[in-house]
């Protein structure tokens, strides 16, 4: 079986968990193969969590998760030094990012601090504990959920971590028959009971490189810069989005191209992943948010920039 066919094969065993959010579920995929990390924004128990688990159940991926609250510290996270008295030694124990699939639970429900803690595992690919530094296993990504800002006990994420996050989701209510499918396959047993594993790391790997393969042409490359130069100049910005989102934006059009069973990119793998990609990277003026918000900036910049013809 080809790459290809293996990531639809890892979307249809996720599917078994998850009902009726099949667009989500391949951006997610598409995040994976970018190696980047998903943040998943929306009210809780809609699925963020179930979402996590299917993944790393399909990917055989070590699994490793973190209900967050203001108690959490940056060592539960990163891990800690201990003192043997048998050998006289300080012995590192391993914190819960060191697996490859990390769930930080309602993330802005911790404190600036232990969400901090996270920055270096996820852009580095190592944590440092008591000056010496470690690699995370690989393959590693991180999958975060925040519950909407204002809900109790949140805060809003720095800009510079939400620049981390290759995409950010939203999985949103299911319609009344995916809710009602979802209480049916609940009758005969859990979630996740029907998962299976489609391919090892070793798989993932081979797909992500299959996927970073795909063909950029240098209009698709101007097309990108273009959209990314005019949230720079938007009026009701301060802040545009940076050239880590264009290197974002270019990565996982690559895998959903891969994904759409093409070896280049159109415009249209440009645009179905765009909002997602940049607009939790802007930041508006004063008073914006009041009349509109980041993501229909960014559906507008999408309308406003000519598409390139590709022939």
């Amino acid at each position: 079986m080809n790459e290809r066919n293996l990531a639809s094969e890892v979307v249809a065993e996720v599917k078994k968990a998850i009902v009726g959010k099949d667009p989500v579920l391949v951006k997610v995929l598409a995040a994976i193969l970018a190696r980047g990390h998903i943040l998943l924004e929306d009210i809780p128990g809609v699925g963020k969590t179930t979402l996590a688990l299917a993944f790393a159940k399909a990917l055989d991926l070590q699994f490793s998760r973190v209900q967050f609250t203001p108690d959490v510290m940056p060592s539960d996270v990163t891990g800690f030094s201990i003192y043997n008295k048998e050998t006289g030694k300080m012995e590192y124990q391993p914190g819960a990012v060191m697996c490859n699939l990390f769930l930080a639970d309602e993330l802005n429900r911790a404190t600036s601090r232990t969400q901090s803690a996270l920055l270096e595992a996820m852009e580095e690919g190592q944590v440092t504990v008591d000056g010496v530094t470690r690699p995370v296993p690989q393959p590693f990504m991180v999958i975060a959920t925040q519950n909407p800002v204002g809900a109790s006990g949140t805060q809003k994420l720095p800009d510079s971590q939400l620049d981390r996050f290759l995409l950010r989701l939203s999985m949103g209510y299911p319609t009344e028959q995916e809710e009602l499918e979802l209480l049916r396959r609940r009758q005969f047993g859990r979630a996740m009971d029907g998962v299976q594993q489609v391919v090892d790391r070793e798989g993932l790997e081979r797909m992500r490189q299959s996927a970073g393969a795909v063909h950029v042409s240098e209009e698709i490359m101007r097309y990108i810069i273009r959209l990314v130069a005019a949230t720079r100049k938007h009026p009701q910005l301060i802040q545009g989005a940076s050239p880590r989102a264009t290197l974002a934006v270019t990565a996982v059009s690559r895998a959903v191209a891969f994904l759409r069973a093409r070896d280049y990119v159109v415009p249209e793998d440009v645009q179905t992943i765009w909002v997602d990609a940049v607009a939790h990277r802007l930041l508006l003026i004063p008073g914006a948010e009041r009349s509109t918000d980041a993501q229909e900036i960014a559906q507008g910049v999408l309308r406003s920039v000519e598409p390139p013809r590709i022939r």
